[in-house]
């Protein structure tokens, strides 16, 4: 059986990102920008990923930087068209432009990962019966968002995941941003939210915000704020911090995890596509001489 760190389950997104009106068609998904982040700080990583047969090729970017990939041949594939203004990057319009489809427990191949991660783009990839069967092999890491963003007629929107009583029981990593944790809590401090998220079965919580991330384990909070230069790269923000956290979180502890995914996710802010930096530039940062 092969061995991982992490194994990443979601579905492969071919995004439109507009600035300004200017179009540029490109890679995302969390699978994308996650995995090649956690590769490069260090963890073994495969992904599981669906896709239209058409775009396999653009999953040798990700195998060219060590990751491994299991694609499974899709009607269509997943993607956002993402609107921002140059003046304004922090604020986004998304609206869905495709969807690769569900995963079912045959399609995951027998992986012995010390983490499963689920990074679906939106709502519909990952149900409560797959999820609790994926418990049963490895600790779970989510990013909620593949549970609460549902596609409208031309958006996305907050919906809420009725599940999620049962199915936050057997999550051991959950990531939130504010607004994420705002709308399934009902609670506007962080803090009072993280811990609101905790009481529902997630061991540990990383919410970010444009800011930084805070992050809720061993009952105690930790943060790390994010000093990026610019915000040419902000799409992919979330996916790369929380996988950062999980990697440096196998061996280090929640303090050190949050240090890394403070940095990295800066530096990934600052220019378009998957960060392609170095441990050795993070260390530097974060222990100078």
């Amino acid at each position: 059986m092969q061995q991982f760190d992490i194994m990443m389950i979601g579905n492969f997104a071919v995004d439109k990102l507009i600035v300004d009106g200017v179009e540029e068609v490109a890679s995302g998904g969390g699978v994308f920008y996650g995995s090649i982040a956690a590769w490069r700080v260090g963890a073994s990583v495969c992904v599981v990923t669906r896709l239209h047969p058409s775009e396999f090729w653009r999953l040798e970017e990700m195998r060219s930087e060590g990751v491994t990939v299991f694609p499974i041949a899709a009607d269509g594939t997943s993607g956002i068209a993402n609107y921002y203004r140059s003046d304004n990057m922090e604020t986004r319009i998304c609206k869905p432009i495709g969807f690769g489809g569900k995963f079912s427990i045959d399609q995951i191949p027998e992986i012995d990962a010390k983490v499963i991660m689920l990074s679906p783009l939106y709502a519909g990839e990952v149900d409560l019966n797959l999820l609790k069967q994926l418990a049963q092999r490895a600790p779970i890491s989510m990013d909620i968002q593949g549970f609460v963003r549902v596609p409208v007629a031309d958006g996305l929107e907050f919906r809420p995941w009725v599940d999620m009583a049962e199915g936050l029981k057997h999550i051991s990593y959950l990531k939130v941003d504010r607004s994420e944790a705002e709308f399934l809590t009902g609670q506007k401090d962080l803090r009072d939210a993280a811990r609101s998220l905790h009481a529902m079965g997630p061991k540990e919580i990383v919410l970010t915000q444009s800011s930084g991330v805070t992050v809720f384990a061993e009952d105690n909070f930790y943060e790390a704020p994010f000093n990026p230069r610019s915000l040419a790269g902000r799409t992919g923000r979330g996916d790369t911090c929380f996988c950062t956290y999980i990697s440096k979180r196998l061996a280090s502890s929640p303090f050190e995890a949050c240090r890394w995914a403070g940095v990295v996710t800066s530096l990934k802010q600052e220019q378009p596509g998957p960060w392609r930096g170095t441990s050795a530039e993070v260390e530097t940062i974060l222990h100078p001489t």
